[in-house]
C-alpha cells in the first residue's frame, strides 16, 4: 500500500500500542493496554485500519527488512557474498558468511526479536477489532484477515528459520505465569506449522480478491496472497497435493512479458505480484530502511554500501542456460547502463551487486522507490510444478516450468524423467528467485546446502546443524530452562 499511508497510520495507532519496554526479551506485551475510555478514538473505520497498517509498518523497520535479514538470507547463501569493503564486517556479515555463526551473533537476535514485534501488533489488532463496533463489520473481516495472514508470514520466517519457537498467539496479561510461560517456551515446528495454516485458512475466509483494492489500499494481503502462502507452507512440509490444491486457487495472476520490469517502480504490484511489501513514496530513511543504500554499488560512482554482492557463481549460473536476460536484470556489473540510463563506471569497489535492489529514486535522491517482492505468480507456477512432479505427475509438471523459461527466453526445459526434472525446478528456483530472500530456505528443505556450499569457495555446512539457525543466546538464558537450544550450537 501507499507508503506515506502506513507511516501516517502507524504512528497514529503506535501512540497507544507499541512495543513495551519490558526485560522480556521476547517484547510481546503492550506498554499500556488501551483503556476502554481511550478506545473508543479508534472506534471507526479509520482507527480499525490503523491497528493493522501498523503490522504492514513493521516491515519497514531497518531490524525486520534490512541488514540482518539480508544477512540470514542472501549472504549466507551460495547467491551472495557478503560485499562491501574487504576490512568492513557488517557487524556479523563475514561471519554469517562463512557459516561460522554461535547463538551469539547479532543478526539472529533482531531476525527473532523483530518477527515477534510484528507478531505482537498482529496480536494486538486481533484483540481489539472485535471490540470496535462503530466500525463496519465487513472491513473489520477483512482486517482480521489480514492480521491472520501476516502472522502467519512472520510465523513462516520463524519456523524455517529456527524451527520450534515460542507460539504466542495473543496479548500476554503482565504478571500472569501462563503467559510469561507461552513467552519462553519453544513449540514443535510441527506444532507452528500446524498454527500457520489454520491463520491461513482463516484469512482466506476473510480476504478479498487482489482486485478489491484501490488506492492506498493498494498491496495490502488478499485471498491469493494467502493461498499462496499457504501452498509454500505445504511445500516446505513436502504435502505436495494439498500445495498443487492451493496453487490451483491463485487466480487472475499473469507473467510480466519482461523480466526485467518486474523491479521496476511500474512494476510494483501489477499482474505478477502476488504479495509485497511496499516501500515507495516515503523520505529519505523512512520507505524500508536502507534496503536499496545497504546493496547499492560501493565506490565513486556508487550509491551504497556495497553489501550482499552477487557470486560469480550465481552469475555463472544464469550464463551457463543462456539466461542473458534474467541475468542481467538480477547482477548490475561495473561498466554497466542501468535501466534509467545511469552509468556504473569500472571504479565501483565489487565485481557485482544485487540489481533487484536497485533503486533510482535512492540513487538520485536519497529516497527508496523500491519494494520487497516476496510472492510472485512465477513462483506459484514453479511450486505447483515441483508439487506435481513430486506427485509422479511428471509430464503436467513440465509446462509449469516451461512457462518461466519462456518469459526468461531460454529454450524449454531438456528434463523428462521425475529426477531431471526436480533438478530442473530447483535450478529455475534459484534463477527465477534470486535475491527474493528464498534460497538458503530452499537449499536447506531439499537438502542441496552441504553440496552448495561446498562449490561456494569450500564452505562446510554441517549435516544436522546448518539446517537451523541458533536460538539468539540472550532468549535461551532468559528461558530458563523452557526452551533448549537448536543441535549443534
Amino acid at each position: 500500500m501507499n507508503k506515506k499511508y502506513i507511516i501516517a497510520a502507524a504512528f497514529l495507532i503506535l501512540g497507544a500500542v507499541n512495543q513495551s519496554c519490558s526485560s522480556d526479551f521476547i517484547d510481546v506485551s503492550p506498554t499500556e493496554a488501551i483503556p476502554e475510555s481511550n478506545l473508543e478514538v479508534y472506534n471507526n473505520n479509520e482507527g480499525a485500519t490503523s491497528f493493522v497498517t501498523s503490522i504492514y509498518a513493521k516491515f519497514l523497520d531497518w531490524d525486520m527488512s534490512t541488514f540482518a535479514w539480508i544477512g540470514v538470507t542472501s549472504i549466507v547463501s551460495d547467491d551472495a557474498d557478503k560485499g562491501s569493503s574487504p576490512g568492513d564486517t557488517g557487524s556479523d556479515k563475514d561471519i554469517l558468511d562463512a557459516l561460522n555463526f554461535t547463538p551469539s551473533t547479532p543478526s539472529f537476535k533482531e531476525l527473532f526479536t523483530s518477527n515477534y514485534q510484528g507478531i505482537n501488533r498482529a496480536n494486538q489488532a486481533l484483540k481489539y477489532l472485535p471490540l470496535l463496533d462503530k466500525a463496519d463489520p465487513e472491513l473489520r473481516k477483512r482486517l482480521a484477515g489480514e492480521a491472520k495472514f501476516l502472522r502467519a508470514f512472520m510465523y513462516f520466517t520463524l519456523v524455517r528459520s529456527f524451527g520450534g519457537v515460542p507460539l504466542v498467539d495473543h496479548v500476554p496479561v503482565s504478571g500472569v505465569e501462563e503467559d510469561r510461560r507461552m513467552t519462553l517456551t519453544r513449540k514443535t515446528k510441527e506444532e507452528i506449522y500446524a498454527f500457520i495454516e489454520k491463520d491461513l485458512k482463516d484469512a482466506i475466509e476473510s480476504l478479498p480478491d487482489k482486485s478489491a483494492y484501490t488506492g492506498n489500499n493498494i498491496g495490502r494481503a488478499s485471498v491469493g496472497a494467502a493461498h499462496a502462502l499457504l501452498a509454500k507452507v505445504y511445500l516446505y512440509q513436502k504435502k505436495w497435493q494439498l500445495a498443487a490444491d492451493e496453487c490451483n486457487k491463485v487466480t487472475g495472476y499473469s507473467l510480466t512479458p519482461v523480466f526485467q520490469d518486474i523491479y521496476k517502480v511500474s512494476g510494483e504490484n501489477n499482474a505478477e505480484s502476488v504479495f509485497e511489501i511496499n516501500g515507495s513514496g516515503g523520505t529519505a530513511g523512512r520507505a524500508i530502511q536502507q534496503y536499496s543504500q545497504v546493496q547499492g554499488a560501493r565506490g565513486t560512482t556508487g550509491w551504497g554500501w556495497g553489501f550482499a554482492t552477487p557470486t560469480q557463481g550465481l552469475y555463472d549460473a544464469f550464463t551457463a542456460e543462456g539466461d542473458t536476460q534474467r541475468r542481467d536484470a538480477t547482477i548490475i556489473h561495473r561498466d554497466m547502463t542501468l535501466y534509467d540510463g545511469y552509468y556504473v563506471g569500472p571504479f565501483v569497489e565489487n565485481k557485482f551487486y544485487n540489481y533487484k535492489a536497485y533503486s533510482s529514486d535512492y540513487r538520485s535522491t536519497g529516497s527508496t522507490d523500491v519494494n520487497i517482492r516476496y510472492l510472485r505468480y512465477a513462483e506459484v507456477l514453479l511450486m505447483k510444478a515441483e508439487a506435481l512432479n513430486e506427485l509422479g505427475q511428471t509430464a503436467a509438471a513440465i509446462p509449469l516450468l516451461n512457462q518461466v523459461r519462456q518469459r526468461a527466453q531460454i529454450a524449454p526445459t531438456s528434463a523428462v524423467t521425475q529426477s531431471e526434472v526436480r533438478t530442473a525446478i530447483w535450478k529455475e528456483r534459484r534463477l527465477e528467485l534470486a535475491f527474493e530472500h528464498d534460497r538458503w530456505f530452499d537449499l536447506v528443505r531439499t537438502g542441496q546446502a552441504q553440496a552448495a556450499m561446498a562449490a561456494d569457495g569450500g564452505k562446510v555446512f554441517k549435516v544436522g546443524k546448518h539446517e537451523l539457525f541458533p536460538l539468539p543466546q540472550d532468549f535461551i538464558m532468559e528461558a530458563g530452562g523452557l526452551s533448549q537450544q537448536n543441535p549443534g550450537y
